[in-house]
């Protein structure tokens, strides 16, 4: 176990003995969020409805949300209290272990200093449940009784799956069509915690029936998947939506990583240069990068990068603009980066990418330089995904392979350029259910799916016409 340097009474972490694993204690848990709005030098565009073409009201959120998450997602406080039952369920994993990737440094012949914050070791096996654990907890208190909501590859459906089992809620699940039938040990994990699990798009649905007129084989997006969940929800007054990305509120829970991250970085008596994580909506990213981002705005600089799939690079490619959240046009316009909203990215594995949107946070984020994007192509991601098994023991998601990918790249253009410096990312989650897609690298069977530059042009035309 890591230790602080007794010798000295630093608190550093005694790089001499051999120990890279930096642990917390329980107590370590953060007991707030971090908002980082409250230290924004911008104010965010609001969210804006498509019924009335005016900002978003908290009535209009009331009918598929609690109110403390509304609060949270418009609120500007700088920390937000965790609630004592959501802390109780977190010890059950937290504080998440940070890791100093010294067989990768090695095998690369680099002199960076990389380290990565391990959140595979959830109950679900990703970082989803440090926000579906509140969002659970939230609506069980307001008397909801079900829960609907959209999963891309898996991991947060298997999340909240998982938290509404322990706060005694009913939990829908719409599964991306590609993913459902990719990924059949996912939908397991979802049922053995008492979840029911659809493919989407599905009859079940209006917006889903729409699409399958269209599109009878369409593979699903996670943009259609939440407007099937959210029509549900609507429709029924025991039932609320989750969201596991994009929101203010989502990204606000998911903060307990950086800050941990932060507490363990001083006890390794290092700092990082560089913070990498993958990107989907969102959330991964800005849990670990947010805090940084924060000390950063106060004079500390960070490079923040959130990475991407080449063939789904929202904040690449992407246009920054007022746009649906989901496919139907159901949700609330959101001004963030955007390949539009009726885009179909390409079948790659990493499910829990596929999203044309981004969060509004981390859109503006980039939008002003605060913050960098860049994209990996998929053969990239399970090359490095695999030099990263082979060498630190632990076989990452797709997702997280996107960030070790990029750092792998970072990592050799240091080598090559005879510089050193300390890179830290966000191994979103484990990969032991993603197996088959390895074997499918393995056996010669992954393409890189390209950027359909095309489909996203003809998706650009059609984004909603807004006022502000």
């Amino acid at each position: 176990m890591a230790h602080a340097d007794k010798t000295t009474g630093t608190g550093r972490l005694n790089q001499a003995s051999g120990e890279d694993r930096v642990l917390l204690p329980i107590r370590e848990i953060p007991t707030h969020w971090y908002n980082v709005l409250a230290d924004l030098p911008f104010e965010l565009a609001p969210p804006i409805s498509p019924a009335t073409g005016a900002p978003v009201t908290f009535d209009e959120m009331a009918r598929i949300f609690p109110p403390q998450l509304i609060e949270q997602e418009m609120g500007h406080d700088r920390l937000v209290p965790i609630p004592e039952p959501v802390l109780d369920v977190l010890a059950m994993w937290r504080p998440t272990p940070m890791i100093r990737a010294r067989r990768l440094e090695k095998a690369l012949g680099t002199p960076a200093r990389i380290y990565f914050k391990h959140e595979g070791v959830s109950p679900a096996g990703s970082h989803k449940p440090n926000t579906a654990v509140p969002q659970a907890y939230y609506n069980k208190i307001s008397g909801i009784h079900r829960l609907t909501t959209e999963t891309g590859a898996g991991q947060w459906g298997s999340a909240l799956a998982f938290a509404s089992r322990l706060f005694d809620l009913q939990c829908r699940v719409y599964m991306v069509r590609v993913s459902f039938d990719q990924k059949p040990y996912r939908r397991t994990f979802m049922r053995l915690y008492g979840a029911e699990v659809l493919a989407s798009p599905s009859p079940l649905t209006a917006s889903g029936r729409t699409i399958l007129a269209e599109h009878p084989d369409s593979p699903g997006s996670l943009g259609i998947a939440i407007s099937e969940a959210v029509e549900e929800a609507a429709g029924r007054e025991d039932t609320h939506y989750s969201l596991g990305s994009v929101l203010n509120h989502v990204l606000l829970h998911q903060t307990v990583i950086g800050q941990e991250a932060q507490k363990q970085m001083a006890l390794a008596g290092d700092y990082p240069d560089y913070v990498y994580g993958c990107h989907g909506g969102g959330s991964n990213f800005g849990g670990l990068a947010l805090p940084f981002v924060g000390e950063a705005l106060k004079g500390r600089p960070v490079t923040a990068v959130a990475v991407e799939p080449e063939s789904c690079p929202t904040l690449t490619k992407g246009r920054m603009a007022y746009d649906f959240g989901d496919t139907a046009g159901l949700t609330p316009i959101l001004r963030m980066y955007t390949l539009g909203h009726g885009f179909v990215p390409p079948a790659v594995h990493a499910g829990g990418l596929r999203y044309h949107g981004a969060s509004p946070i981390v859109s503006a984020l980039v939008e002003k330089g605060l913050m960098k994007a860049e994209t990996v192509p998929q053969q990239a991601v399970f090359e490095s995904a695999m030099l990263f098994a082979r060498t630190e023991g632990i076989i990452p998601a797709p997702e997280s392979g996107h960030a070790v990918a990029a750092v792998v790249k970072k990592a050799l253009e240091l080598k090559e350029e005879a510089r050193t410096a300390t890179i830290l990312f966000s191994l979103s989650g484990h990969g032991l259910l993603d197996l088959s897609a390895y074997e499918a690298f393995i056996d010669g069977k992954i393409n890189n799916g390209g950027c359909p530059g095309e489909a996203i042009e003809e998706a650009l035309s059609h984004l909603p016409a807004v006022t502000t």
